[in-house]
């Protein structure tokens, strides 16, 4: 049996996390080293590597989620929401990166540790009920 990753761990409640939505099938939080304010991690609740390995089923609601909040995103924060899937960072749970960025160099910027206090503040201005 596979080993819980820390997203399987933070959807079940195990590691604290400032989540912005969840569904029965995805979860969607604060990266808590965000290479730009506002940085959310989407992931859907089954714990697999790749997402071409996704059932189809779970990867359409990835990528409606990551639509829904993407939108989401930019209408509160005014920039526009990149996407990035590479899958080294967290090779056991696919994830969707969305990114504030309005220019490439926001984009590749290096992550920086986000201070709990700011993170807080950023999800109660992203949650969506």
């Amino acid at each position: 049996m596979l080993e819980d990753s820390i997203f399987t761990k933070i959807i079940k409640g195990e590691i604290p996390s400032h989540k912005i939505y969840e569904d029965d099938k995805t979860c969607a939080f604060l990266d808590i080293r965000p290479v730009q304010p506002g940085h959310v991690l989407v992931v859907p609740k089954a714990q697999i590597g790749k997402f071409y390995d996704l059932s189809d089923e779970d990867l359409a609601a990835l990528f409606l989620v990551a639509k829904k909040v993407a939108k989401h995103m930019e209408k509160t924060l005014g920039k526009r929401i990149t996407v990035q899937i590479e899958g080294f960072d967290m090779p056991d749970h696919a994830h969707v990166k969305l990114i504030p960025a309005d220019k490439g160099e926001e984009f590749r910027a290096m992550p920086q540790e986000a201070s709990q206090a700011e993170l807080a503040a950023m999800a109660a201005k992203l949650q969506m009920k």
